[in-house]
């Protein structure tokens, strides 16, 4: 190692450090504590080296360290007084800035029917986190671009973060699942910290890294550090960061990755990963949740419960109306890896690991993250060029004006709200709908009002079969607007084709009604509607009125008819058949089952309507509303944030991809 490396790895600059004698580190510990801190470090438990309370010296990991390798975890008696000589365990601070499991909102609904919603405020307790490592500060920066540099801050986390103090440790013995070299984000303290303890044989380094950690360190009175206990902190980082090695080729590697979608190693891994969640569940970073609610024994008084929730759980990217997008163990570890490695960066502009090599250790079968990146994404050969979130919006409570009954199990509410909203430019956005006790569900937009909105809703599952028992006069949650409609505007001066299967007719109706009130500033209208069975089929009578105006080309089919039905049976594509128009002229919208906009555009474009020209609905499983839960990636996307609305264009080869 040549002496100009050696100063790269440096700790702090040398000024201002002291020295901590290790026979004095109680003292450390007792100033957190009359500081009104809880100390939270590491401390052993059930085999392990996890975080918790820590009051005296005697609490911390004396002596002790831990083996570790693909699927093992070993602790180990080193047979000398070091309290932190061992690589990460399990836990993560994560659990104390974001934990598992938070009371968000509370809401009720008395006797008359009168509902409200409230948040839920929680006594943030004062922290002092003692033995944070240099890929822990990293993970933590990572929680604040997510949960505090986005759009939308998480408050219960910003808080949190405010309250905790941050005594960081040099890491010097790192384990054998560690890649923090290649991430970036280790061995080395660069930041994020308040004081920082460099352990020696016989004491510590400390330093400050703000001004609430340098009282602290005025307030242990140290002796300044020699020129021979400054090197050998240095040496003993230097050592850290050999053993490691670089051991995943990063460079390139977000393009890599997106370019192996379809790589046959998926398949390979599925045959071993248990979808268990471990990796996910002691990840620092990972922050997909999902809500429930728990209410009393009448129903009037619910609370809503955020909880970690993971790629990995088979249900996670489960929809209402049936399916899954990704029922495969493949499709979920490539989701997860991905986003890890490539779609988190292009939505946040950062990895989403910090090589602590948690997930290596704690897989059951040892799947080696290492390992996979580069099987599957090798780097490039030399000489070749390389290949180039979470408090919910706002909720409103609005009026149910009046129930109109649609199908059998399928109604339209007209919903109002009294704070002034402004609804004039809905088309195709949704909107949570919340009721206590009960749960969230997000519905597409059917109708614009004056004050308020229409939603079409088909009981399907316990909170949308209470929604559609809603009478007049009855009061509901909603967030809305939320996501991105359709772009009418776009279609001035076109053609213009609609096409809707089932449910996924709703949404385009308020495209219909933008239509019919210019009606001189579009082309030729074609309006396309298919359904399971005659007694499924949406708006009849609008359907009717539509189609005897002279100026619309409605058709209607369904796949199965009875014995009243006189009109066309097939898929919806068939209704194109015999139809006469030009598809250079014309723009698309289309909505309903994934596999029939598959089908439809497909039609489309054989008939020379171009992707940018073709825009689609995409259901996903979507909670949040705002892109943090995870449940609704599509590729880099996120349907519930950056959709529900993609043209063609945009969605590329993501969509129809199976699995994605």
């Amino acid at each position: 190692m040549t002496s100009s490396a050696v100063t790269t790895v440096t700790t702090e600059p040398r000024r201002g450090t002291g020295f901590l004698p290790r026979a004095e580190f109680q003292h450390l510990i007792d100033l957190l504590g009359e500081d009104g801190r809880t100390v939270i470090g590491p401390t052993v438990a059930d085999g392990a080296i996890v975080y918790g309370e820590v009051r005296a010296v005697s609490d911390l990991p004396v002596g002790m360290g831990a083996e570790q390798s693909p699927g093992r975890y070993r602790l180990v008696d080193h047979h000398d007084e070091r309290y932190f000589a061992y690589a990460v365990g399990p836990t993560s601070w994560k659990r104390f800035v974001f934990p598992p499991t938070l009371d968000l909102a509370e809401s009720h609904r008395d006797e008359h029917g009168h509902v409200s919603f409230g948040p839920v405020h929680h006594e943030i307790p004062k922290l002092a986190f003692l033995g944070v490592r240099a890929c822990e500060l990293a993970a933590l920066g990572i929680e604040d671009r997510v949960l505090l540099g986005g759009p939308y801050t998480d408050e219960d986390f910003r808080k949190r973060r405010e309250h905790a103090l941050i005594v960081a440790v040099q890491c010097a013995e790192p384990g054998g699942t560690c890649f923090c070299t290649s991430m970036g984000t280790g061995p080395g303290v660069r930041g994020g910290h308040d004081v920082l303890l460099v352990e020696l044989a016989d004491g510590f380094l400390v330093s400050s890294g703000s001004e609430e950690g340098a009282g602290i360190v005025a307030r242990l009175g140290l002796s300044a550090a020699t020129e021979d206990q400054l090197v050998e902190g240095s040496d003993q980082l230097v050592a850290a960061r050999d053993r490691i090695g670089d051991p995943v080729a990063t460079a390139g590697l977000h393009d890599r990755l997106l370019a192996k979608l379809d790589s046959p190693r998926w398949a390979e891994i599925a045959d071993r990963c248990l979808a268990c969640t471990n990796c996910t569940a002691v990840c620092p970073t990972c922050f997909c949740t999902s809500v429930s609610q728990r209410s009393d024994l009448d129903g009037r008084t619910a609370v809503t419960e955020r909880r970690w929730d993971f790629c990995f759980t088979k249900g996670f990217s489960a929809v209402a109306l049936g399916g899954n997008f990704r029922p495969r163990v493949q499709d979920r570890y490539r989701q997860w890896l991905t986003h890890k490695f490539a779609t988190w960066i292009d939505q946040f502009g950062t990895s989403g690991c910090v090589g602590c090599g948690r997930c290596i250790t704690w897989c059951p079968v040892g799947i080696d993250v290492r390992e996979e990146l580069n099987l599957i994404a090798p780097p490039p050969v030399l000489g070749t060029e390389a290949q180039v979130a979470a408090h919910a919006p706002r909720t409103s409570v609005f009026h149910v004006d009046a129930v109109r009954p649609e199908t059998h199990d399928t109604v339209t509410l007209a919903l109002s709200t009294p704070d002034g909203m402004d609804w004039s430019r809905l088309h195709g956005e949704f909107v949570m709908v919340s009721v206590p006790a009960i749960g969230s569900i997000p519905i597409s937009i059917s109708r614009r009002l004056p004050t308020g909105m229409e939603l079409t809703v088909r009981a399907v599952g316990p909170a949308s079969t209470f929604v559609t028992g809603l009478e007049r006069g009855a009061e509901v949650g909603l967030s809305a607007p939320l996501g991105h409609g359709w772009p009418v505007e776009a279609a001035h001066d076109h053609d213009v084709v609609i096409v809707g299967g089932g449910m996924g007719f709703p949404p385009l109706r308020p495209i219909v009604d933008e239509i019919l009130a210019h009606r001189a500033s579009f082309g030729e209208v074609h309006i396309y509607h298919g359904a399971r069975t005659p007694s499924d089929l949406l708006y009849k009578e609008e359907l009717a009125a539509w189609a005897s105006r002279g100026d619309l080309d409605v058709g209607v089919t369904v796949d199965r008819a009875d014995t009243t039905w006189l009109g066309r049976v097939g898929v919806v594509t068939q209704l194109f058949d015999h139809a006469r128009w030009d598809g250079s002229k014309a723009i698309a919208f289309v909505c309903g089952p994934e596999r029939m906009i598959q089908a439809t555009v497909s039609t489309l474009a054989a008939r020379g309507i171009t992707q940018d020209r073709i825009f689609i609905s995409m259901e996903r499983h979507m909670e949040c509303g705002v892109g943090l839960c995870g449940h609704c990636q599509v590729g880099p996307f996120f349907v519930c944030k950056d959709g529900p609305v993609f043209s063609l264009a945009q969605l590329g080869d993501v969509f129809g991809r199976e699995g994605i």
